[in-house]
């Protein structure tokens, strides 16, 4: 049986992390170390081809608080998380004792399972991509034992008749799950949209967000397109920054929030990770 999400444990601030992001960006245990206080828990993101490495390691071997972000599954494929993919993500998960699953609802391999096969979309925005994806959630759960938070995508274009937050709101309807809202990516959609960037949130249950990501977006200029490249620089946009003081005082079941900042230097972050331990005490 899966925890209540009420029940869930406040975890706080915590920074991003992927197989080998520690040797060219920032080790989440030396910064604790150098910074105490800005950090609780880190959030690993991986897929079942590269597993854990040694900087998750060290950081589950000081009994650290972790979570799992997998990165090798299309959630609006019912079928996708077959048995080796939840054997191998459960142990993985595990193995650093994860708070909970989580992972962008979008489409993450385009045929087998395999590196070379990887990339991400976002789902097609419709009702019955919404209730596939609930479907995959309720099965992972069951199986996992551990709660599942789909993310909303990022994405340079999108396909289907709903708003991004409508879909997230029918995913956690039909399946009892909690989310995960990025916002910097929330910041994209409105912007390709056309929308403030807080567009749609007084109907969004905010109540069901146990979780929020912060990251920085580069705008861009395609051939007079303009686009936000996901690029985890260390500065977030305005928007982003509006999204989350506006999500905060509305999220009652909020139990964490994580800085995708891993592939930068220490010095380029260390603000904006007080800024967000002031912001969510």
């Amino acid at each position: 049986m899966t925890t209540p999400l009420g029940e869930l444990p406040r975890l706080g601030v915590g920074i991003s992390a992927e197989p080998g992001s520690a040797v060219h960006g920032i080790d989440a245990c030396a910064f604790v170390a150098d910074h105490p206080g800005l950090v609780q828990f880190l959030e690993y993101g991986s897929d079942l081809a590269r597993g854990l490495d040694e900087h998750v390691g060290r950081w589950a071997a000081e009994g650290r608080p972790a979570t799992y972000h997998f990165l090798d599954l299309n959630l609006e494929d019912p079928s996708d998380a077959d048995d080796e993919w939840l054997r191998g993500t459960t142990a993985a998960a595990r193995a650093i004792g994860a708070a909970w699953l989580c992972g962008d609802a979008g489409l993450w391999h385009f045929g087998p399972r395999d590196r070379g096969h990887q990339m991400l979309l976002p789902p097609i925005l419709n009702n019955d991509s919404a209730d596939a994806c609930a479907e995959s959630i309720a099965r992972i759960e069951a199986a996992t034992g551990l709660r599942v938070l789909p993310e909303n995508p990022p994405g340079a274009f999108y396909v289907g008749e709903l708003h991004i937050l409508d879909y997230f709101a029918r995913v956690t309807d039909k399946s009892g799950c909690g989310l995960l809202l990025d916002c910097a990516h929330l910041a994209m959609f409105q912007r390709l949209r056309g929308l403030p960037p807080t567009a749609g949130l007084d109907g969004f249950p905010l109540d069901r967000v146990i979780e929020i990501h912060v990251a920085g977006g580069t705008p861009v200029d395609v051939d007079g397109l303009l686009l936000v490249d996901d690029a985890h620089g260390p500065e977030p946009l305005p928007d982003t920054w509006q999204i989350v003081e506006a999500v905060l005082p509305r999220a009652p079941l909020l139990r964490a929030v994580v800085y995708e900042c891993e592939k930068n230097h220490v010095d380029e972050v260390v603000g904006n990770f007080a800024r967000l331990a002031r912001l969510f005490q």
